[in-house]
């Protein structure tokens, strides 16, 4: 997407250099050098952040004429998911198709080191629930309408878990923030998630250097934790504690 294309975009959204910076984990301070033309030394995976904001936008006015199945943003189903070619990573949410871009190094070790922790966890005590790390597809609303890829999900009922996908809400659902994906993991999954009874949804987002827990018994009001933060999963009735002490070191670089 071209700069031009972006300022279009941001323009007929509303979109303001702070939120575009609250959505990409970028600093408002490069954001606004991007849209005056200071591009001049942008590294990639800025730019990648900033594009990303308005990729969901593009796509839901557009269509997805580029999936080569020829319906509305909207309309797609569990069907057409499946019917996508396996190289390309997306998500289907209440009809809509959303590009998952490739995640980062650091991404994956912060999601495996904590995916790590869990299984640990449920090993040692002999635990009834199954941990799960992306890609693992869950069919949230157990509809045809929404079709999703949670960074780790934790299990406890084994009726859910078949061989193509999770059927259901898991008990638990932990996202890591990537550079573009903060409106997708703050906004929309956290509505679907509630929703959808989850018991426990945690947003680690290693820019903003903190983790937000939501436990979703009555007012959702998340419990908010610095990124070096030692945290009890509610789930296990804080017998698990995580410990984020390796994922600041890597927040650092990310």
């Amino acid at each position: 997407m071209t700069l031009q294309e972006m300022k279009q975009m941001k323009q007929e959204h509303g979109y303001s250099d702070s939120h575009i910076a609250e959505l990409s984990g970028i600093p408002v301070e490069t954001v606004q050098k991007i849209f005056e033309g200071q591009t001049e030394g942008i590294g990639y995976h800025i730019w990648q952040a900033v594009e990303d904001v308005f990729v969901d936008k593009r796509m839901m006015r557009e269509g997805a004429a580029t999936y080569g199945v020829p319906k509305k943003q909207g309309s797609y189903t569990v069907e057409d998911y499946r019917a996508l070619p396996d190289e390309r990573r997306v998500e289907l949410i209440d009809g809509y198709i959303y590009d998952m871009a490739a995640p980062t190094t650091f991404h994956q070790l912060m999601a495996g080191e904590l995916y790590r922790q869990i299984a640990n966890f449920i090993l040692d005590h002999k635990g009834a629930c199954t941990p799960f790390i992306s890609p693992v597809d869950v069919q949230l609303d157990n509809d045809e309408k929404t079709m999703i890829q949670p960074d780790v999900v934790i299990v406890c009922n084994p009726e859910q878990i078949v061989r193509r996908n999770i059927l259901g809400a898991p008990d638990f659902v932990l996202e890591v923030i990537s550079p573009g994906t903060g409106r997708r993991d703050y906004i929309i999954k956290l509505a679907k998630y509630e929703n959808a009874k989850v018991r426990e949804y945690w947003v680690v987002d290693p820019y903003k250097k903190r983790v937000l827990v939501y436990f979703f018994k009555g007012e959702v009001s998340p419990a908010i934790y610095p990124i070096d933060a030692e945290i009890p999963v509610n789930i296990f009735d804080g017998k698990l504690v995580l410990k984020f002490e390796r994922i600041a070191q890597w927040a650092e670089e990310a």
